[in-house]
């Protein structure tokens, strides 16, 4: 696929951005060589390689959730600077 200054002015123009003209060649200079490369990769055979989400063989790790006593409404409200009734007092933030 050819990336030409009008197709990145026209891409430019729908979101929203201003390219000068330096910056609209060195674009589309930039989006032609990655358009390219990827060109590169479509040819290569990679019937034998496996899909991965991650380079390296990570996973998560998670605690077990475990059922635990929760804070009263005094205890959470105990170093409140400021409370109405069973919650916080902040000041009004919206005008």
């Amino acid at each position: 696929m050819a990336i030409d200054k009008g197709t990145v002015e026209q891409v430019a123009h729908l979101a929203r951005i201003e390219l000068g003209p330096g910056e609209l060649e060195k674009l589309s200079r930039q989006l032609h060589d990655i358009l390219g490369f990827i060109d590169k990769l479509s040819v290569l055979n990679i019937a034998m390689v496996e899909p991965a989400s991650h380079i390296l063989p990570i996973s998560n790790v998670l605690r077990e959730d475990e059922v635990r006593t929760c804070l009263t409404v005094d205890q959470a409200l105990e170093n409140a600077p400021s409370k109405n009734g069973n919650f916080f007092s902040v000041p009004k933030v919206i005008e």
